[in-house]
């Protein structure tokens, strides 16, 4: 008789034990010769050895299953140890899946275009409206890329700019008085890795979140880099981080032109990158527009409607300036009855 320690590495073990250890009675039931014991991510089989070696070659093949899907089921595991195709494995065109396990699929004709540009090139650009999926599309993109193992970080960062209202002074450390601006990022995150794992991930700095600000002086390597709300940075910060890219590494850059925080006096660097690096080799730009919105069908509504309001005053401006201008016309008091005192 012999042991063995069998590690999981890339799942959480509670979705692979599942509920009350079910999947883990399951397995047990398929390899009566064996006792096994599993505590946290390790597994400990002790038995009989030519059964150990097929029961490791399906434990692996579970694991890559539940890393990829983010599920796992009895069911699951009856189809993975028999060479049958799983219910998820049926799914096409999904990028990645939920913690619920979910396919994330482009609901959209432009998501669809997003997806295929970083396919085709190591260089982004994803321009829409609130709502377009562009940062969650490219957030997807960059956990595949993970989770397939073809780089090993994720690096997210946005311009720390408050929308429209000073915040003041934030308690606590940097970590803490970033972490608001980064928010939408942890959100993205937290649908497609689970908890633990994301944890985990975040503390051996495999995923990292940081304000813009950090990036100079870096070279990023074998990393997707995602820079989300890039229609707050200057043309200084953006040149910025686009030089940062090193090898084996994919950028994505998301903005909405129409919703820049800036101060007046600024220029948005994601404008000025529109113009200056048109047409240039391995950069795509990919537009989205209201009919790519899936957030509630009223955010579509609100899109629209301040997009005439914009509009209608552009064509206000327009017509003001072209009208000719007017000479002071200066008014004089009616001085009949009025006599010598």
């Amino acid at each position: 008789m012999i042991e063995k320690h069998i590690v999981l590495e890339d799942v959480d073990p509670v979705i692979f034990y599942g509920v009350n250890n079910v999947n883990m009675q399951m397995i047990k039931a398929l390899y009566p010769k064996l006792r096994i014991v599993a505590r946290g991510n390790v597994i400990k089989v002790m038995g009989d050895e030519e059964e150990m070696c097929a029961f490791e070659e399906n434990i692996r093949l579970i694991e890559q299953h539940c890393s990829k899907y983010n599920r796992l089921t009895e069911e699951d595991i009856l189809q993975l140890v028999k060479g049958q195709k799983t219910q998820a494995e049926t799914t096409e065109g999904a990028i990645v899946y939920s913690v619920g396990g979910k396919p994330v699929t482009p609901r959209s004709e432009n998501q669809q275009r997003l997806v295929q540009a970083y396919n085709e090139n190591d260089m982004l650009f994803a321009i829409g409206p609130a709502g377009s999926g562009k940062t969650y599309i490219a957030i997807a993109l960059a956990v595949r890329a993970l989770k397939n193992k073809e780089i090993r970080r994720i690096i997210l960062s946005r311009p720390a700019v408050e929308a429209g209202e000073k915040l003041g002074f934030l308690p606590g450390d940097m970590k803490d008085k970033i972490d608001p601006y980064l928010q939408p990022l942890y959100d993205a995150l937290g649908d497609m890795i689970p908890a633990a794992k994301l944890q985990e991930y975040m503390e051996q700095q495999v995923i990292q979140i940081a304000p813009l600000a950090f990036m100079r002086g870096r070279t990023l390597n074998d990393a997707v880099v995602i820079l989300d709300e890039a229609q707050n940075t200057t043309p200084a910060q953006l040149k910025m981080f686009l030089t940062r890219m090193g090898t084996n590494t994919k950028m994505i850059v998301t903005g909405d032109q129409t919703q820049i925080d800036l101060p007046p006096s600024q220029h948005s660097g994601l404008v000025e990158a529109l113009h200056i690096l048109k047409g240039v080799k391995g950069i795509a730009f990919v537009s989205m527009n209201q009919k790519d919105i899936v957030r509630h069908k009223l955010v579509t509504r609100i899109v629209e409607a301040y997009g005439r309001h914009d509009s209608r005053k552009a064509e206000e401006r327009k017509t003001h300036k072209n009208e000719p201008a007017q000479k002071d016309t200066i008014v004089f008091p009616d001085l009949q009855g009025m006599g010598d005192n």
